[in-house]
């Protein structure tokens, strides 16, 4: 079975288990680690992965070949997007007016965070919009290639060390305006493979790295960009969570609050929040 999710330290820990045969009755695993925009992308085009992380931001666009597994994801409170620009004095949002700034994906829940936001906030809207690997846009917003940078995962906890400064935390800002959790990271299936089983064996995955980390934290750190294992372990606590054992119903009610809001600004295309259900 073919399966493709990115090397940060949440979805290695996640499946360690599943894709190491240490869960029972599993098919072998062919792995392909990928960043979340290539990963998206792949949910769109690809006729070979059985399952995928994607951001839950791009299910428009894999629906109906693809299904929402309601586990291993990352769902959260506290763990947003960050706008970052260049200095240590953080700039206002006006600051973005007609900027240039990078983001992950435009297919990502951190791009929808951005532009929902930055239509109440920023006068008369951003910019240009680039797309760049995540690890690659706080050293382009250090450097001046872009005035401002949307950036996920462990940055949260590294952005100073590139003397940057936050413009806003987009989970905040989400959290405030909705009270729902932020979500960030989905699991999707094809729908014509079991996808009981499949959920049962992401489930028993989260089980077993919670209940022995240390067998995973030689694959994680093998995968995790020379990361300070400090920062692998914070990037674990923040994403792995309630949520990836089970979405359950405030999980939903974030995916379909998002998508619907989406939609009405146009941002992605128009779909059947039912098909979703869990």
């Amino acid at each position: 079975m073919k399966i493709a999710y990115s090397p940060c330290p949440n979805d290695t820990f996640v499946f360690h288990a599943l894709v190491h045969g240490l869960i029972p009755d599993t098919p072998t695993f062919e792995v392909t680690y990928a960043d979340i925009d290539i990963t998206n992308n792949l949910a769109a085009s690809s006729t070979e992965l059985d399952i995928l992380k994607i951001s839950y931001a791009a299910l428009p666009w894999i629906l109906p070949e693809y299904k929402l597994i309601p586990c291993g994801g990352a769902l959260g409170r506290g763990c947003g997007p960050l706008v970052l620009t260049s200095g240590t004095e953080a700039q206002d949002a006006s600051y973005l007016s007609g900027r240039k700034v990078a983001v992950p994906s435009e297919r990502s829940t951190a791009y929808l965070l951005f532009r929902l936001w930055a239509a109440q906030n920023v006068p008369g809207g951003v910019g240009e919009i680039v797309v760049m690997p995540f690890h690659e846009i706080m050293p382009a917003v250090r450097d001046g290639i872009i005035d401002a940078g949307l950036v996920i995962h462990e940055a949260r906890f590294t952005y100073r060390n590139y003397g940057l400064s936050q413009v806003v935390d987009l989970g905040q800002w989400w959290e405030s305006d909705t009270g729902l959790p932020i979500p960030l990271g989905a699991i999707i299936a094809r729908r014509s493979l079991d996808l009981t089983a499949i959920s049962e064996w992401i489930q028993a995955s989260v089980a077993y790295a919670w209940a022995d980390p240390d067998k995973s934290r030689e694959y994680i750190m093998a995968h995790a960009q020379e990361m300070d294992p400090d920062v692998a372990q914070s990037h674990i606590d923040l994403y792995v969570n309630e949520f990836t054992a089970s979405l359950g119903d405030a999980g939903f009610a974030a995916v379909t609050t998002l998508l619907q809001r989406a939609m009405d600004e146009g941002l992605v295309p128009r779909m059947d929040l039912a098909s979703l259900a869990l």
